[in-house]
């Protein structure tokens, strides 16, 4: 009996590959991309070479190659971490958490985060080297030494921030939210240009949620700040979600 031919042809493996390009393109468009911490605009909440995913998914699902929603069923919470695109370039995308909705009047002041005139719960962290134990050592006494470590309450979501002992923002000015923006600030209050500078973020210009550290390292590659150095990696921050 003469065998079959398994091989297939160039068609059949063009196919296949066009196939599961498509796969990919469409995962990243509807449901998750990936993202690096760039900075330190996040600590201690994120750290820079923390890879994640973003959940594109969250609020709605975007028109193909287009800013707009093609149907939208939730709006960004009080607290939720987004990565967005800049309001100064179009090509850079940032990540910070929500702070301040559509309506809200929103200050910041080196007491803390005023919301319609009332200041966010917020109070000294009793054990800071526990909530830096994914810290190296060096890092880690640095930044307890040069910050106040304090957990703040957004909606339901408690969240840590830094605030530095030797040079405070100086306070903001009262900032009123228009309608389909928001107001977006850094975990480390005093080391994040956010809508202090730059103002509102139109609510279009959002990727998504961060979800999930699904990589995380000290240190990239020489050649390149997306790849991590397989010496450095932090694996206690592999699948730690992000809040």
């Amino acid at each position: 009996m003469k065998r079959a031919d398994l091989r297939g042809t160039w068609p059949q493996a063009l196919l296949s590959l066009a196939g599961a390009l498509l796969l990919i393109l469409g995962i990243r468009w509807a449901l998750f991309e990936p993202y690096v911490i760039p900075s330190g605009s996040m600590l201690p909440t994120l750290l820079i070479h923390d890879h994640i995913f973003v959940n594109k998914f969250a609020y709605g699902l975007r028109l193909p190659f287009a800013s707009k929603y093609a149907i939208r069923f939730s709006e960004p919470k009080r607290g939720d971490v987004l990565v967005f695109r800049s309001v100064e370039d179009n090509d850079m995308f940032l990540i910070k958490r929500v702070v301040g909705l559509p309506g809200d009047e929103i200050q910041l002041r080196n007491d803390g985060l005023y919301i319609n005139g009332v200041k966010a719960p917020i109070y000294a962290v009793s054990s800071p080297r526990d909530l830096l134990k994914d810290w190296t050592p060096d890092t880690r006494d640095e930044a307890i030494a040069q910050n106040e470590i304090l957990e703040e309450t957004l909606g339901d979501i408690k969240h840590a921030v830094f605030r530095d002992k030797e040079d405070p923002q100086p306070e903001s000015a009262v900032i009123k939210v228009p309608e389909d923006h928001l107001f977006m600030s850094g975990d480390n209050r005093d080391h994040s240009a956010d809508s202090r500078m730059w103002g509102t973020l139109p609510i279009d210009r959002v990727l998504g949620r961060a979800s999930v550290i699904w990589l995380s390292c000290e240190e990239a590659m020489a050649q390149t700040n997306q790849l991590c150095n397989p010496q450095t990696m932090r694996w206690n921050r592999i699948f730690k979600s992000v809040r």
